[in-house]
């Protein structure tokens, strides 16, 4: 294979993998050569980066190599800057570990852990003590007591973290145990792709030998029959062995519309735990911390009283966002060399703080409504139409109809998969309610004014 041919088959790799795969781990390798025992040699920026491409697109890039050039036995790759030396021919280049089609058991093509990930930087509050706690008992290894363990809540409010960090536990504890950790995409990438090469014994084997199995965003096979079949399959055939499984999703198992009855069942047979969103203290604790990890890449840097406690406040809806804005504020300071304060604050986080102004989420106001009600959010969401939820429920739609943008269907698909009708229905009951009974009127106005503190 030839620089030209590598240049050459750059369009149909977009077409592979996608227009943002490609953007982010694809353009960025160089060519190397071919050397003599038949190894594309691809040059990477880091050692992380060829590792990541050749667990999550060696199989396939191989597939397209081979195909205008049947020589291309293996890939390999090394870090850009060394693969780039001039002095170097194709044929001279050493042997890098290499991407093998089959890989052995404690070498599983999962997704890289993030090192940052550990159970030491989890900031532990009362919305997530309990996901906490079971996701310690779990790591400590020893007998399984409950599984699987099932980890659900909305975008950034730990589920991954908290992931990462029991596959780092186990790991340190006891390195003889195969943990595979990945994404229910790569799951059903790596079945398609088995069936496509007919390779589905290895494939079984290969996901049924682990000792523990962690799948991540478990929403995405929803709807895809072929795919929960094997899930199904592996799930069982690990249970029966008394291997821990790990997973996580973005709701409880009972509101993954599409998922079959079966796998639902059984997501629901262990440990279930809601991962609620942050609250004041958790979102103060999560600043407080970041600032101590801060203060040695920024030293000098002076931070006004008062500051972490506004981001707190006005930042409520996602820790990422709320994790990103200190990230932005410690680096605009030391650009500028002034201290973090007030007027700083303002100047370097204008549109994240325009932006929170604005947002209030579906998720936090189902969660104050069955708070307020003392009932539980699965039952609010859920199919029971009885008074005692029906109510709650009703009054959740109006407040997300009234403080936030989102669609009259979007509304009703964050409620259990309803019709859009449903929710106008809902709307105009609480808003005829209002007007004929003060307690429904006076609970609203309370929920509306603490939504919006």
């Amino acid at each position: 294979m030839t620089k030209d041919q590598w240049g050459a088959l750059q369009q149909k790799l977009i077409e592979t993998v996608g227009q943002n795969n490609y953007k982010t781990w694809i353009e960025p390798l160089q060519f190397v050569g071919v050397n003599q025992d038949g190894v594309l040699v691809l040059g990477a920026p880091t050692n992380f980066f060829g590792t990541y491409v050749s667990q999550n697109f060696g199989d396939l890039l191989l597939a397209q190599v081979s195909l205008i050039d049947r020589s291309v036995r293996r890939l390999s790759f090394e870090v850009a800057n060394d693969a780039a030396a001039p002095s170097r021919s194709a044929a001279e280049t050493p042997k890098p570990a290499e991407a093998k089609p089959a890989q052995p058991a404690g070498d599983l093509p999962g997704a890289p852990l993030d090192a940052r990930f550990t159970f030491d930087t989890f900031v532990v509050g009362k919305p997530n003590e309990l996901a906490h706690a079971a996701a310690k008992r779990v790591a400590e290894g020893g007998a399984v007591t409950f599984n699987p363990l099932f980890l659900y809540g909305g975008v950034g409010l730990g589920k991954t973290h908290l992931m990462h960090a029991i596959a780092w536990e186990l790991r340190n504890r006891n390195p003889q145990l195969t943990v595979l950790y990945l994404s229910a995409e790569q799951f059903m990438y790596r079945f398609v792709q088995a069936l496509r090469e007919r390779k589905m014994l290895d494939f079984k084997e290969m996901f049924r030998s682990v000792d523990i199995l962690m799948v991540d965003d478990v929403q995405f096979i929803a709807g895809k029959d072929s795919t929960q079949e094997e899930f199904f399959h592996t799930f069982n055939a690990l249970v029966d062995q008394n291997k821990q499984i790990i997973i996580s999703a973005d709701r409880a198992p009972d509101e993954i519309k599409d998922l079959e009855n079966r796998i639902r069942s059984r997501l629901q047979s262990g440990l279930v735990v809601d991962l609620h969103p942050t609250d004041y203290e958790l979102r103060l604790g999560i600043l407080q911390s970041k600032v101590e990890t801060y203060r040695g890449h920024y030293p000098g840097l002076e931070i006004d009283e008062g500051v972490l406690e506004y981001l707190a406040h006005r930042i409520s809806t996602n820790v990422r966002v709320l994790e990103g804005a200190l990230t932005r504020l410690f680096a605009f300071a030391s650009l500028v060399g002034k201290p973090i304060n007030m007027d700083l604050v303002h100047d370097s986080l204008a549109d994240v703080l325009r932006a929170s102004e604005r947002k209030i989420s579906i998720d936090e106001i189902q969660r104050k409504v069955a708070e307020h009600y003392n009932i539980r959010l699965s039952d609010m969401i859920g199919p029971k139409r009885v008074r005692n939820f029906a109510r709650p429920r009703q009054v959740a739609m109006y407040l997300c109809k009234q403080l936030t943008s989102r669609s009259l269907p979007e509304i009703g698909r964050r409620f259990g998969g309803r019709d859009h009708t449903t929710v106008m229905h809902g709307v105009r009951r609480i808003e005829e309610l209002r007007q004929q009974d003060n307690q429904i009127d006076e609970d609203v106005e309370m929920l509306r004014r603490a939504l919006e503190a």
